[in-house]
């Protein structure tokens, strides 16, 4: 820890962190270059506290404890690499080496950079939002562990089922009512063979094509992109309300 640093709240627990496990073939790459300007505070969502620490810690801490990962790619704005290294970095003990990679102008640029910083020895890259700080390793080895179960797909997804009714709207007006039960809400991490994915971006890149996430960007290249059904905790924070929910739900974890 930093000379002059707060000490984190007695929740944190940074020092509960798992050690590097055997075949561990993935890497992760957090993307926290994003302004957060729906959030409304000038840190940036992926700096502000959660349970006494940065919230970008926790998504980093629940990626150091997944035995398949064996490296962490955080990517980041330049500017911001000095804050990333001494506010959160130095308030834990990873077990895993950690890279900081240049951020881009668009979260897809963000990750093509952090994929450049991917070590070749590792097969999978798991892409994951910073703002999403509930992650459980559980989850992350189970999506990374469809992937490699399956050498016919490029990658699979964490996702929840629609449980609302979805309206097909033109202006204000609704024009269809579709099946809910073939949509899915898509979450991260989102887990590719580190290939397919670089291709994937590659390709988008030369097009010009901006895809919504990850995965449409490897389903445009005709890759098999799995489901791998989550949970409703695992939220991304983008408004002040959703850091009170973040917040409320890890104490219970914490504490329970």
């Amino acid at each position: 820890m930093g000379a002059g640093s707060p000490a984190p709240a007695p929740c944190a627990a940074p020092e509960l962190l798992g050690t590097p496990g055997e075949g561990a073939d993935t890497c992760a790459v957090i993307v926290a270059g994003g302004t957060g300007e729906r959030f409304g505070d000038p840190r940036g969502k992926q700096f502000v506290e959660l349970c006494g620490l940065p919230l970008m810690c926790w998504p980093l801490m629940a990626f150091d404890r997944a035995p398949s990962v064996g490296s962490l790619v955080v990517v980041c704005a330049p500017e911001r690499a000095a804050e990333v290294t001494g506010d959160v970095l130095a308030r834990l003990s990873l077990a895993k080496p950690v890279t900081i990679a240049p951020s881009g102008a668009t979260r897809q640029a963000s990750v093509l950079s952090g994929l450049a910083f991917v070590p070749r020895e590792l097969e999978y890259v798991a892409v994951h939002d910073a703002a999403r700080p509930l992650v459980e390793v559980e989850a992350i080895e189970r999506v990374v562990g469809a992937v490699r179960a399956d050498a016919s797909l490029a990658g699979a997804i964490l996702a929840t089922r629609c449980t609302d009714t979805l309206k097909l709207v033109e202006g204000d007006t609704i024009v269809a009512t579709p099946d809910r039960s073939f949509y899915w809400a898509a979450q991260t991490p989102q887990v590719f063979r580190r290939r397919t994915l670089l291709a994937a971006h590659k390709a988008a890149a030369h097009d010009e094509y901006q895809g919504t996430d990850d995965a449409s960007l490897v389903e445009r290249v005709g890759g098999r992109v799995r489901v791998v059904e989550s949970t409703r905790d695992n939220i991304k924070v983008t408004l002040p309300e959703d850091l009170a929910l973040a917040e409320a739900t890890l104490e219970r974890r914490l504490l329970g």
